[in-house]
């Protein structure tokens, strides 16, 4: 079996030698994403709430180019520059996911994260 890239304008592109998504059978494995704005390449970061909306919808628009949603993530991991931004991240997170339904996750705080942005999330994804 063989690997789809998965590469869409609607998502930053890579900042390092990684693709936004490999797909491998049903399952899509999706790079951490950032705040970086696709269509200007800035970080949008002027607060917690604003940088999550914009990770969230990088992820959108990778799952999209997979021909998937969020109704297919099955996994996704958080890093926090800061546990204290836990709440605010996790409210809006919450609202990308229809019906109460979520995936399995763990949220870490780390050291530092590219660019030195507050946020960063991957997924995994599956087709049923």
């Amino acid at each position: 079996m063989s690997n789809t890239i998965i590469k869409t304008t609607g998502a930053p592109a890579p900042i390092g030698p990684y693709n936004q998504g490999v797909v491998c059978g049903n399952m899509l494995f999706v790079s951490g994403q950032i705040a970086l704005d696709p269509s200007t390449g800035e970080l949008d970061n002027a607060d917690v709430v604003s940088e999550t909306k914009r990770v969230m919808q990088n992820l959108d628009a990778i799952l999209t180019e997979a021909n998937m949603s969020f109704d297919h993530v099955v996994k996704t991991t958080i890093f926090l520059s800061d546990m204290q931004l836990f709440t605010e991240v996790n409210d809006i997170y919450a609202t990308f996911f229809k019906g109460g339904v979520y995936p399995a996750r763990e949220t870490v705080a780390v050291r530092g994260l590219p660019k030195n942005v507050n946020v960063e999330i991957s997924m995994i994804a599956c087709r049923q």
